[in-house]
């Protein structure tokens, strides 16, 4: 059953898109735009930040 014909008999209970967002207008909850996924991401962002971080110290004091 096709989400409009699944919207028109409510069967499906989420709109076909949201109201606009102040991003992007064609972005679901937990979508793929930039801006959503930069916003699930960012604890795996910090914590390759981290890592790098780790491996410059340590390549650091080898060299020295």
């Amino acid at each position: 059953m096709s989400l409009e014909k699944a919207i028109k008999y409510g069967k499906e209970k989420r709109m076909q898109y949201r109201p606009p967002k102040s991003y992007d207008f064609s972005c679901r909850n937990h979508g793929s735009c930039k801006y959503c996924r930069d916003n699930r991401m960012i604890k795996y962002k910090r914590q390759k930040q981290r890592l790098e971080e780790m491996i410059r110290d340590w390549v650091y004091r080898e060299l020295e």
